[in-house]
């Protein structure tokens, strides 16, 4: 097999650094090139020296014309950036594999338009099987259990800047999806005051930031006498990357569009 070129976005964050860790490291994919913001203190730096590994003569650029002669591109960044990349990832032809949380319903549409147009892209909430196999789970219990009070709980590091995480929105909407309802009109995001009672039907949101807390999500389903608890704790971001790049490998052989991690599994099948 031909090696996948790939290109690293966001090289200066955690989730770039474990990227470039996971491509350096995998015999199907060479490393093409990182990039960075505009201004980032990341810009010039090699990349394997960035991410804690052997230099690997391929410096941080904020110049995404490498595009042009690269097969894919990982991308753990922002909504704006990860927009403006899922364009040059259909003028090019490239996988694009977004991990970005945070999108409005606008980024959604552009890069789903870019999906149209020549893009190969898998965009997740979370890369990690196991986030997408509790989902699953998830979405079953809820149809089991439509009585349940549904409530999604996570916490993250001090430095995540949105809130809820997108992993707690991909299970939110698995809870939705299960009842046959729309997330954005049952959903809680915020509690305070006199909030009088819970609205039957409703999916609640709770967001804690502490410390460097990878990633914690439950879903906690309350009826009478009982309560069900599905967990995941994320303990290294290794998970997250290995499933990048799984999913880069499997969007090579797809035709254009926009696909989930759930389909890189076969749990859509």
């Amino acid at each position: 097999m031909t090696q996948l070129r790939t290109i690293v976005a966001g090289a200066g964050g955690r989730m770039g650094a474990a990227n470039i860790r996971a491509v350096a490291a995998h015999p199907d994919l060479v490393l093409a090139g990182a990039l960075d913001r505009p201004g980032s203190p990341a810009i010039g730096r090699d990349a394997g020296s960035l991410a804690g590994i052997e230099p690997l003569d391929i410096a941080v650029s904020d110049d995404p014309a490498a595009l042009a002669a690269t097969d894919a591109i990982i991308d753990f960044t922002a909504p704006a950036a990860s927009v403006a990349l899922a364009r040059l990832a259909a003028r090019y032809g490239l996988v694009h594999i977004i991990g970005t949380t945070g999108c409005s319903e606008a980024d959604d549409a552009a890069i789903a338009e870019a999906g149209t147009q020549g893009a190969r892209i898998v965009k997740s909430g979370n890369f990690s099987p196991g986030v997408v196999a509790l989902a699953a789970l998830v979405e079953r219990a809820a149809a089991a259990l439509p009585d349940y009070d549904a409530e999604v709980l996570e916490m993250h590091h001090n430095l995540k800047v949105d809130a809820p995480s997108g992993t707690a929105l991909m299970l939110g909407e698995a809870v939705a999806k299960g009842r046959a309802i729309s997330l954005a009109d049952h959903s809680v995001r915020v509690r305070d005051g006199h909030t009088g009672p819970r609205q039957a039907g409703t999916i609640g949101f709770a967001t804690l930031r502490g410390g460097n807390v990878i990633g914690d999500h439950s879903v906690i389903l309350a009826g009478p006498s009982e309560r069900i608890e599905l967990v995941h704790r994320a303990q290294d971001r290794t998970i997250y990357a290995n499933g990048a790049i799984r999913a880069a490998l499997w969007a090579a052989r797809q035709r254009k569009g926009v696909y989930s991690m759930a389909d890189v599994l076969g749990l859509n099948d």
